[in-house]
């Protein structure tokens, strides 16, 4: 079977839950389903969580021409994962009405309802947990609060400290104006700013156009909880206090990953089975740049490892 026809193969489902009495989330799953219909997850149920300046269906759901398994919902979903992902409060299809600027902790919220809906959906039990950028801040703290809901965490461009971050350190100088308003306003230039701003080249333009344009037709604006919070409050979690296998992966030309203060989260990791890796030729977007595939190896190889029969006296 062709890359093509298996991404053909791929079925996908929309879901809305509740978080407390005024939110609603938007859920969205994609698998190939057995002979039933039902969702194959043969391999584990994967749960995606987006970003500070985008929703979850163009970071994880995205098409582009030519371009195969730019979906890594699909790629993940050919593999035998039953996967998700959720738009967080403020973003895309999920509600966006209150007063709030839609911080790391209220992301980990989501999480929590996001969780409690998949498992009584599928009875998945633990799940496989991937955040990229303020999405991995989001992850982490979720699996600091809730450990036995998550059997591996993945953290893409991850911030501890903050320490060594150019982005971050350009982004303070803004703080005050964050702190002004809720929401911040995104456009295609935005966009295209994430992919110039560390080494430009690392994605095709096409790419970009997709991503920018998808991005758009959800959203005009965004909140700034996240940049708040990655600005002014961090570290936000104790590596201590995370417990579950973690990968900790890095691109080569990340400007939010500054190297040493991820070495020093990744120290603290108590659990042994854990890994650290740099991605040759990445910037910040890792699943939207010209090495994607590298990227879903990584995380691939991670998800699909065998658990250590054998743990030590």
């Amino acid at each position: 079977m062709n890359a093509l026809a298996a991404e053909k193969d791929v079925v996908g489902e929309e879901h809305w839950t509740r978080k407390g009495d005024d939110v609603d989330l938007f859920l969205w799953e994609k698998y190939v389903p057995e002979s039933g219909g039902k969702p194959q997850h043969k391999k584990g149920t994967v749960l995606f969580v987006h970003g500070s300046s985008m929703a979850s269906t163009p970071t994880f759901d995205l098409h582009v021409e030519g371009r195969p398994f730019s979906s890594a919902m699909n790629y993940f979903a050919v593999q035998g994962y039953d996967t998700w992902c959720v738009d967080m409060e403020g973003y895309g299809r999920s509600t966006k009405t209150r007063e709030i600027t839609c911080d790391i902790a209220n992301g980990a919220d989501d999480l929590a309802a996001a969780t409690d809906y998949i498992e009584r959906t599928r009875g998945a039990g633990p799940l496989l947990v991937y955040g990229i950028s303020s999405g991995a801040l989001r992850a982490a703290l979720f699996a600091q609060r809730h450990p036995e809901r998550v059997k591996r965490l993945a953290l893409d461009a991850f911030v501890w400290t903050g320490e060594g971050s150019p982005t971050l350190e350009d982004r303070r100088k803004k703080l005050p104006q964050f702190l002004e308003s809720k929401r911040r306003p995104i456009d295609t230039a935005f966009v295209q700013s994430i992919f110039s701003r560390d080494h430009p080249g690392c994605a095709e333009d096409k790419v970009v156009d997709a991503f920018a344009k998808a991005i758009c037709a959800l959203d005009d604006s965004m909140p700034n909880g996240t940049y708040i919070d990655m600005c002014s409050k961090l570290p936000l979690v104790d590596p201590e206090k995370i417990p579950v296998a973690t990968l900790v992966m890095r691109g080569q030309y990340d400007g939010i990953a500054g190297f040493e203060d991820l070495t020093k989260f990744f120290e603290k990791l108590p659990n042994p089975d854990k890994q650290f890796t740099v991605m040759a030729g990445i910037s910040h977007a890792s699943f939207q740049q010209k090495n994607y595939m590298l990227v879903y190896d990584v995380l691939g190889g991670f998800f699909a490892r065998p658990e250590p029969l054998y743990k030590g006296e």
